[in-house]
């Protein structure tokens, strides 16, 4: 029997429901009683962040779009809804025109509100922890955001593969080292009749027409021409640069559809299709098919380009003749997140050894974030770091790490970490968690929890935050090790994350 989820109202936040209304599922004979959802309650879930961070830093931090506001934009209910988790070939649910009533911030880190305690939430969590589909491993951690002390945990200590949960940890070291507004540069330098195009790690660079607010080879491009007619240049050689990282460019997992070779130099990650998201065919040569293609572009600019472009690192006094630039690292921390990129995750995670002057490769990537984490006081413990994606299962993370990063990216103090938060897919609304709490027990978590999923054969995870029955923002990890069935694991731990706002625990 699932115990019945201690619930409590605050009588003082009586307002009327939104027009937009989740009907009930049908509750078997001692399951969970599921409130209904208020607009405080909605309100409070679009305004997590908001509970955890001041006006002044909120308004610092910037309004992204790929996370938050988007979400907080659509329709959580929306037609054509498909099984498992969102890849990003879907798209986004259609916009709600109710749904500009839950922007509003809350202001105040802890909002006023009581917090759970320990024994209430463990009565409610434990027995879900023990659903079997939930493998032969779980642990579990939640904190209350507003103080950083843990409420509840199971095994919080415990190194366990985390999957793309990893993301969390890559995601707070590059923003920390380099800082929210950081962007990454391509370049286009000349040395006589030579033009080297320079790779910086920007993965979300494009090569496609209209770019999304991405760096583009089309505007390169034209910046290129421009001043090579201006030198009277109308023939040159083209090499392409990507000195920038170091060490293999293949991850370990190999030639993959969820991942491109990783270099310096490469447009719209490598992907041989139209997707933005999700796995795709990838060139095994991305920094050479971005110069080709760069190549092709500058002769539809009237200049003539002599023979293939070849690799070869630019020299010091090279003449710079264009520069493009992706959007701000807080955006790119977001796309990652949401979409679970891990194209952009590995290059983050060098852009970061590259802040920390160690190479940027896979062994100085490691070494940067978890230093970098260290910087930020973490509780590292036996934590490893063997990629920035967590497609590599020697990766080691703790549920307590995840939660103790998530606690720091809500801390006022630390306004830096803030997209760690926006960037979390949204119950029913966004990213990998768009098509997931549909129905159930895990029905009430919807547009009340915003998580990072992880997903590899025989793991599942899930950490986010959630604002539960009484306002309170909680921050939690759930991860499931030696699954059989990844749909049911997936389901099991929703419901976790679901029971947490659903519950006044105290």
């Amino acid at each position: 029997m699932v115990p019945e989820l201690k619930v409590r109202r605050l009588s003082a936040l009586r307002r009327p429901e939104l027009p937009l209304k989740l009907p009930p599922p049908a509750r078997p004979s001692g399951a969970p009683r599921l409130r209904k959802l208020t607009t405080w309650q909605l309100t409070a879930c679009a305004a997590t962040v908001g509970l955890a961070i001041s006006a002044v830093a909120v308004t610092a931090a910037g309004p992204w779009d790929s996370g938050q506001r988007t979400a907080e934009r659509a329709l959580s209910n929306s037609a054509g809804r498909d099984g498992g988790a969102d890849h990003g070939s879907g798209g986004e649910p259609n916009v709600a025109p109710s749904a500009p009533g839950v922007l509003t911030g809350l202001g105040a880190p802890a909002g006023g509100a009581p917090a759970p305690t320990g024994s209430a939430l463990a009565d409610v969590l434990d027995p879900l922890l023990k659903d079997p589909a939930l493998g032969t491993a779980r642990t579990a951690s939640v904190v209350d955001a507003a103080t950083g002390k843990e409420v509840y945990g199971a095994k919080a200590g415990d190194p366990v593969t985390p999957a793309s949960t990893i993301k969390i940890a890559t995601a707070a070291a590059a923003l920390s080292a380099l800082g929210p507004d950081h962007r990454i540069a391509t370049r286009a330098v000349l040395e006589k009749d030579r033009v080297t195009l320079v790779g910086g790690g920007d993965p979300t660079l494009t090569a496609r027409k209209g770019n999304q607010g991405n760096a583009s080879l089309h505007t390169l491009a034209d910046a290129t021409a421009r001043a090579l007619r201006t030198r009277d240049v109308a023939e040159v050689k083209l090499s392409y640069d990507t000195s920038a990282y170091s060490g293999p460019g293949q991850h370990p997992i190999g030639p993959n559809e969820n991942i491109a070779p990783i270099s310096a130099l490469m447009a719209d990650e490598g992907r041989l299709d139209d997707s933005t998201s999700g796995p795709a065919p990838r060139t095994a040569e991305p920094a050479r098919d971005a110069a080709r293609t760069f190549a092709d572009l500058l002769r539809d600019r009237d200049v003539k380009v002599k023979g293939e472009p070849k690799s070869r690192t630019a020299g010091k006094d090279a003449e710079e003749v264009g520069t493009v630039r992706s959007a701000p690292l807080a955006a790119l921390v977001e796309r990652m997140l949401t979409h679970s990129d891990n194209d952009i995750a590995e290059h983050l995670a060098r852009q970061t050894a590259i802040a920390a002057d160690e190479p940027a490769s896979f062994d100085g990537a490691a070494k940067a974030v978890k230093s970098e984490l260290k910087k930020l006081e973490l509780p590292l413990g036996k934590a490893k770091f063997a990629d920035g994606s967590g497609l590599y299962r020697e990766d080691r993370v703790s549920a307590g790490l995840l939660t103790a990063l998530l606690a720091r990216a809500a801390d006022p103090d630390r306004p830096e970490l803030r997209p760690v938060l926006t960037g979390l897919p949204v119950a029913g609304f966004t990213g990998t968690l768009r098509n997931r709490y549909s129905g159930g027990a895990s029905a009430p978590g919807v547009g009340l929890v915003r998580a990072k999923t992880g997903t590899l054969t025989g793991v599942n995870t899930l950490a986010g935050s959630v604002v539960d029955a009484d306002g309170r923002l909680l921050v939690f990890a759930f991860t499931a090790s030696g699954t059989g069935d990844p749909n049911a694991a997936q389901s099991g731990l929703d419901r976790l994350a679901s029971a947490v706002a659903n519950c006044g625990c105290r």
